[in-house]
């Protein structure tokens, strides 16, 4: 199955229960100063969920374009180090306003993915909140799930807070069995066991029913909500058999394009970090751009230039000297274009940005690179391997790079930075 296809099949199935679909939200949420970008499908329902709003359609559903870079869900250091961390990702959802609640988001989940999606049910496991019988219970009632195979967790895997204060609930999560080959770690393999890539989250379904007031106590709300997330990149990989995200249909078009291009292949650790990198990168910044961000040297324009920055130093692992990345616009709106017009009619403003960001880096870069290069030969001549904070700081003040990019570029060669010493300069700025 397409991931096209799995997109369409996702949204009809709630279309045909009621659910009004909601395109996207912006990746840039204008109204919300508490975000740099949106990371989840509730961001442009948080007003429902906090009183202050109301819509015309009590069931919802759509697909959510996410960027997630930074503060508590921050993955940009860990993605192409691994298959499925992702600075952009889409969310697909359902949401309950007062509606329908646990029975049927439970119902309609099992039945999505066991009858649509045809996901082994001998695979699947559900966890609940320690104190949540009703769920429990449910999932006993409307599916066909044996007890053994609902487990029950603490706050930390099975409780949903917007934040200290506010909508809260009790969260029942989906999760797969990938089988022993998934998992190369030697451990006792299981369902929310930390590090363990045999066992999956799929889908997690929220039951919005209390405030926590300032107080910290938990108040049953006049309404109760569901909000469910299932990340799209994940479902893909399980429905077309892959252990990595970039070896779906999301991502080998783009991965293609980037042997094409650099002339090499995707094989051995280095090339396949950098070319995950860049595919991850340009669906971050294409998306961003699309929405109207622009690089700069604060807030979210600086996080675009990180991402950017960071793509162009693994395009040098590639052998890319010139600016390459802008090219890829053209495969992503070709991929994407349908689900997401917006990335279309900007394609040629995105493209120029940018080649101009990349233009305008990859002289920094040489620079820098330079500078390291003399760091690394003074301090190896002290028998040391940590980068004095005063360097790091030079680099990021005078050449524009990066402390996350000096940082890499030093784990590479087996060194670290004196992050303390840096962000102690940074505060006598």
């Amino acid at each position: 199955m397409d991931s096209k296809e799995v997109r369409r099949k996702f949204i009809k199935f709630f279309e045909d229960r009621g659910h009004k679909f909601v395109p996207s939200s912006p990746v840039v949420p204008y109204d919300d100063p508490t975000l740099l970008f949106a990371n989840a499908g509730m961001n442009q329902f948080k007003d429902v969920f906090l009183g202050k709003g109301k819509r015309d359609y009590r069931r919802a559903v759509n697909y959510q374009k996410c960027i997630r870079v930074s503060g508590k869900h921050n993955d940009l250091e860990e993605v192409g180090r691994d298959t499925y961390h992702h600075t952009f990702f889409e969310m697909l959802g359902n949401w309950s306003f007062g509606d329908y609640y646990k029975e049927d988001a439970i119902r309609w989940a099992w039945e999505l993915l066991t009858e649509v999606f045809n996901l082994p049910k001998d695979k699947l496991y559900a966890t609940v909140y320690k104190t949540d019988d009703e769920a429990y219970e449910v999932w006993t009632k409307v599916t066909d799930i044996p007890r053994n195979r609902i487990l029950r967790f603490g706050e930390k895997d099975n409780f949903w807070e917007m934040g200290d204060t506010g909508p809260c609930g009790p969260c029942s999560e989906i999760h797969i069995d990938l089988g022993k080959s998934s998992c190369p770690i030697n451990h006792n393999h299981g369902v929310n066991v930390s590090g363990c890539s045999r066992f999956i989250e799929l889908w997690n379904l929220v039951f919005i029913q209390y405030n926590r007031n300032a107080e910290g106590k938990l108040e049953p709300l006049p309404s109760k909500h569901v909000d469910t997330g299932m990340g799209f990149e994940r479902l893909v990989a399980v429905l077309q058999e892959k252990l990595s995200n970039y070896d779906t249909d999301i991502f080998t078009p783009l991965i293609s394009e980037i042997e094409r291009i650099t002339g090499r292949k995707y094989d051995g650790y280095v090339n396949q970090v950098a070319m995950r990198v860049v595919a991850d990168h340009i669906r971050a910044l294409t998306f961003a751009l699309a929405d109207g961000a622009n690089p700069s040297n604060e807030g979210r324009g600086y996080v675009l230039r990180r991402i950017l920055r960071r793509a162009s130093r693994f395009g040098r692992n590639l052998g890319m000297h010139q600016p390459f990345i802008f090219k890829l616009v053209d495969i992503l709106t070709k991929t994407m274009g349908d689900a997401y017009p917006e990335i279309v009619s900007s394609q040629k403003r995105i493209e120029d940005v940018i080649r101009a960001e990349e233009e305008a880096f990859n002289a920094t870069l040489d620079r820098g690179l330079e500078i390291f290069e003399e760091v690394v030969k003074r301090i190896s001549q002290k028998g040391t391997n940590i980068i004095p904070g005063e360097d790091v700081f030079r680099l990021y003040d005078t050449y524009g790079f990066p402390v996350d990019l000096t940082a890499l570029i030093a784990e590479e060669r087996g060194l670290v930075i004196d992050m303390n010493g840096f962000e102690e300069l940074m505060t006598q700025q």
